[in-house]
């Protein structure tokens, strides 16, 4: 039952694209067949295909009201209207070093070296609400806590949980391997995260190459993120390695693999390459907000190879730091490392020494065109 809210007004969204662009051909996880054995099956063997295949996919029918989602959009926008001296004032101590709850200001890396362009990516990450971590915030944020805490409890009961179970099953491992190790009331660096992409303008945009953000891949188990209609996603096909354009499906989230489950794994768990481009030009007029939501292993996970008779008959047995012979990170290790090496700050685009960096033994980073 959604606790009392008080107003926000509406989030109005701009209309979607009408331009024929080569969008991606996603597996839809359909929710409403969770609540039986043959569902559960039948899910459970989808999600494998689009780990597998893609690493992208589509959940509906996952009970969460589209309401609830516009008001965490409207947080979002009236978030990014209040004044940004206000704003700096929630940068994490620490930025540099791989800190992230709080505000990420816009800026920090060079996009084009002749001009000077720099990113005009901005964030706003909230931490877990079990105690682990503090809270304090912009007022428009204090003033909507317990609905946030109450909309990232739910993603991780309605969403989340799930998924972990359906590819416990897909593994042939216990229902609750995956659950026992992303228990909410358990210290990990999951969070909620409302992101505006300020535009660019067309000769702006030629300059960087229509490229927002290069291709890379998401460091925890699942990204969640939240239908919005301004195109600008794309995804690596991992066969082809064509870039493919995610089209807004209304009622969906869209899902992402990442890189901690692909540890988990062995590789059998894709973690996909995904960037933001310029949108077409019937919305390059407009900023893009996004809501999404982080799920990471509990932080004393070490992201070594599970023991899945899956994984054995077909050969994933080892990962990266497993066939180096390298120390196996836990899940603090790993994020933290990785947090560091995406915040440096003043980096140029194609600098190959930040973009091949090694941030762990055994882990040397890539960046994607």
């Amino acid at each position: 039952m959604p606790v009392p809210v008080p107003e926000l007004g509406s989030f109005n969204y701009v209309p979607e694209t009408k331009e024929d662009l080569d969008w991606a051909d996603l597996v839809t996880l359909d929710f409403s067949k969770y609540g039986t054995p043959e569902g559960k099956r039948e899910l459970a063997n989808e999600l494998v295909e689009a780990v597998r295949k893609h690493g992208f996919f589509y959940v509906k029918n996952f009970n969460i009201s589209q309401e609830r989602v516009n008001r965490q959009f409207s947080i979002g926008k009236q978030f990014y209207e209040i004044p940004l001296e206000e704003k700096l004032k929630y940068v994490p101590e620490g930025l540099d070093n791989g800190a992230f709850n709080g505000y990420v200001p816009a800026g920090r890396r060079i996009l084009d070296a002749a001009s000077g362009l720099r990113d005009r990516v901005e964030i706003y990450n909230i931490p877990k609400f079990n105690g682990d971590f503090k809270h304090e915030h912009p007022a428009i944020i204090q003033q909507n806590l317990p609905e946030i805490e109450e909309f990232a409890r739910s993603l991780h009961s309605e969403v989340l949980d799930p998924l972990h179970v359906l590819l416990a099953i897909a593994l042939e491992l216990p229902e609750d391997y995956f659950t026992n190790i992303h228990k909410y009331d358990v210290k990990s660096e999951d969070h909620l995260r409302y992101m505006k992409y300020s535009k660019y303008t067309p000769e702006e945009n030629k300059k960087i190459g229509k490229l927002w953000v290069q291709g890379h891949s998401d460091l925890g188990s699942w990204t969640l993120l939240f239908r919005q209609p301004v195109a600008a996603l794309q995804i690596k096909n991992n066969t082809t390695g064509e870039w493919k354009w995610v089209k807004p499906q209304d009622g969906t989230l869209t899902v992402n693999a990442c890189d901690a489950l692909s540890f988990l794994t062995a590789g059998y768990v894709k973690s996909t390459i995904h960037r933001v481009v310029s949108p077409p030009k019937d919305q390059e007029h407009v900023d893009r907000l996004g809501l999404l939501y982080f799920s990471r292993p509990h932080n004393d996970v070490k992201l070594a190879t599970v023991q899945s008779p899956v994984l054995q008959r077909e050969g994933y047995t080892q990962n990266e730091f497993e066939k180096s012979g390298n120390p196996v990170p836990t899940m603090e290790e790993w994020t933290f490392a990785k947090q560091k090496w995406q915040r440096t700050k003043n980096v140029i685009r194609g600098d190959p020494k930040f973009e091949t960096a090694q941030i762990l033994p055994g882990w040397q980073e890539k960046v994607y065109a």
